[in-house]
């Protein structure tokens, strides 16, 4: 009797259109963290955690058509709740084989084809708008507000404008400081000052513009999207400059979900790194056979300048050079080289230079097991789509690198799909370099593996950007968002003192172990070397490590984190662990707890520690054996710059 007497009151007050109650919330299941949502004049929601309130009532709407408001003088139609609990497991293991994908939801459904949803995660909470118009519609601007309850600061990465590569530096501003004047990509990571994060970024971003940040000079931050582009002018082959935006942020299906508006919400900075929010939310894949999607490491080129020496041919972008890195490869056990910018003449990817013989490079590497990954401009791709891919489906090509994009307007955020599934058709794994942040298209389309939209190792050649202090900062914010694609791998490594930018003969800023710890602590399940062969063949026991360590993983555990300071981290794979270290310029000690090892069992390390002069030669390190156990807490040394790595099997 008594589910029918609900039922009924429930017909009562929502069925029939009218509505009495204007509050509504939606607790995680774990109970700690609350949405509160109030329906008045306009939507707004505000978020508690442990009964604390950290981000206050804050409207949200979305403007269409004729300046028609969602969300204005809303009438709640009716209320629709569930819950979720189930295991993911992900195409591509980026950080473990198996997600719990564990969520409260409440959708509200209101008069003029609209729906909010809302959930609530242990670990966040998010909403999006759901529309149901018959028709097209045209989404004219969309309210997003972040109204924090106390005076927070934010890791802002600071833009100039739309037309961007999302490669920055983070600045940490108190929020009063930001002006509506500054302007800023996203993620951003909001600090609390008490030890709770908030990361805030968007999912399933789906023929729509990207969500950008600004200031209000208060303790909020608002949302801004770019519009439409009209005009563009074309400056070379890669630079396609919007010249005019529309008033507007997109025309699309007047029946469909939005981007999820997402906030992961940490108490401490290691949960940042094993939060998966962004893939949960986003929409699952897109095509059936994901067998062929493989997973590894790739030799790179372009760093080094093909500067391999001691051998006998002249090196540089010809087909005996990339025969020297398909040798490389695949004597240590990488799946795959790149060919980066030189290989095709500039505009035509159908005219390549006479140096390169790619059927023949194709050829070798398919007989020595090695894939090949094509470079490309974004627009010649875009001009010559269907013959270029089909061409390289023809040579056996496994994957593509689309650099320059620079922008993640409506238009080109449908390009970045398009190409995904184009490049699925032809069984091709895609990179995605001058790129927007991953939100979503990575789980839709798991041939999407990894994408740059980071200021990463490719920097040192013309500046000083690259600090050990960002090092310890992306993983945090940028990372957090999806697979990352820095580029690590230097084995010409200088201290601060001694750091200056060299193009041909590039050099990376902290120690040699600092570059080793890369591999366990960013995550990219295509992830580079990205030094000259040759560099690595004479660095032998760094070598060791890096042709074993994983690009995917089965468990990842946080051991030590601070944003901007240190990370220690690590990482199963099958039987064997990884663990990698790193810290800013402060030199620091710190302890591994080896508690996650089995019981019962012993285990060696293999580890690549700071050398005792690494403070004043960052290629001085030490590798060092010893057995461990479940029992055992290790403390290392950090020199400035400094990182620590280890294999335990």
């Amino acid at each position: 009797m008594k589910r029918i007497y609900f039922t009924i009151l429930f017909t009562l007050l929502f069925g029939s259109g009218l509505t009495f109650a204007q509050n509504y919330d939606v607790q995680s299941p774990d109970k700690h963290l609350k949405i509160s949502i109030s329906v008045k004049e306009k939507i707004t929601y505000a978020v508690s955690l442990d009964g604390k309130e950290i981000m206050t009532p804050s409207a949200l709407s979305m403007n269409v058509n004729d300046n028609i408001v969602l969300g204005f003088q809303a009438k709640v139609k009716k209320m629709e709740k569930r819950t979720v609990d189930e295991l993911i497991q992900p195409v591509v293991q980026t950080k473990c084989k198996e997600i719990r994908n564990n969520f409260n939801e409440l959708t509200l459904v209101f008069n003029g084809n609209y729906s909010v949803v809302f959930r609530a995660f242990n670990d966040g909470v998010a909403y999006q708008f759901v529309t149901s118009f018959k028709e097209d519609i045209k989404v004219n601007s969309e309210e997003v507000n972040y109204n924090f309850a106390g005076n927070f600061s934010v890791f802002f990465p600071q833009e100039d404008g739309f037309q961007s590569h999302n490669e920055r530096i983070y600045k940490y501003y108190a929020l009063k400081e930001i002006g509506t004047d500054k302007l800023a990509s996203t993620p951003a990571l909001v600090d609390t000052k008490n030890g709770i994060k908030i990361a805030i970024s968007e999912s399933e971003l789906e023929d729509y513009a990207g969500m950008w940040l600004k200031g209000t000079g208060s303790n909020s931050l608002t949302a801004t999207f770019p519009g439409y582009p009209l005009e563009v002018e074309q400056q070379r082959d890669r630079d396609v400059i919007v010249k005019k935006h529309a008033d507007y942020i997109a025309i699309t299906d007047g029946k469909r979900s939005f981007p999820w508006r997402l906030m992961a919400i940490t108490r401490n900075d290691g949960e940042l790194i094993t939060n998966q929010l962004v893939y949960l939310l986003s929409k699952t894949k897109q095509f059936e056979d994901v067998s062929w999607i493989k997973p590894g490491k790739v030799a790179w080129d372009w760093w080094n300048f093909n500067n391999i020496y001691n051998v006998d041919f002249r090196a540089g972008v010809n087909t005996e050079t990339y025969k020297y890195f398909i040798d490389f490869a695949a004597k240590n056990g990488l799946e795959y080289i790149i060919l980066d910018e030189g290989w095709y003449k500039l505009g035509n990817l159908l005219d390549i230079v006479p140096e390169i013989n790619m059927e023949e490079i194709c050829a070798y590497g398919k007989q020595k097991n090695v894939g090949i990954i094509l470079w490309v401009v974004w627009k010649t791709l875009d001009d010559q789509l269907l013959p270029a891919l089909d061409q390289f489906e023809k040579w056996g090509v496994k994957g593509i690198k689309v650099d320059f994009m620079a922008r993640d307007d409506q238009w080109m955020v449908n390009y970045y799909y398009r190409i995904a599934k184009e490049a699925a058709k032809r069984k091709m794994l895609v990179d995605f370099h001058g790129a927007f942040k991953p939100s979503g298209i990575n789980r839709a389309y798991p041939n999407m593996i990894t994408s740059e939209g980071v200021k990463g190792l490719e920097n040192n050649k013309w500046g000083n950007d690259i600090t050990p202090e960002h090092d310890v900062t992306i993983p945090f914010i940028r990372m957090w968002a999806g697979p990352m694609d820095y580029t690590p791998g230097a084995m010409i490594n200088a201290s601060k003192s001694d750091f200056r930018p060299v193009f041909n003969t590039p050099v990376s800023q902290g120690t040699r172990c600092h570059q080793l710890a890369m591999y366990v602590v960013y995550e990219s399940p295509v992830q580079m070397l990205s030094d000259n062969p040759t560099h690595y063949n004479r660095e032998q026991e760094c070598l060791a490590f890096l042709s074993k360590v994983p690009s995917i993983w089965d468990q990842t555990i946080p051991l030590s984190a601070k944003v901007g300071d240190y990370i220690a981290v690590a990482r199963k794979k099958c039987a064997e662990w990884y663990i990698g270290a790193m810290t800013d310029w402060d030199p620091r000690e710190m302890t591994i707890d080896f508690s996650f090892l089995d019981a019962n069992k012993a285990y060696t390390a293999e580890i690549y520690q700071d050398g005792a002069n690494a403070d004043r030669n960052a290629n001085d390190y030490k590798k060092v054996t010893r057995t461990v156990t479940k029992n055992d807490k290790l403390t290392i040394k950090l020199a400035p710059g400094g990182g620590w790595a280890a294999r335990v099997y």
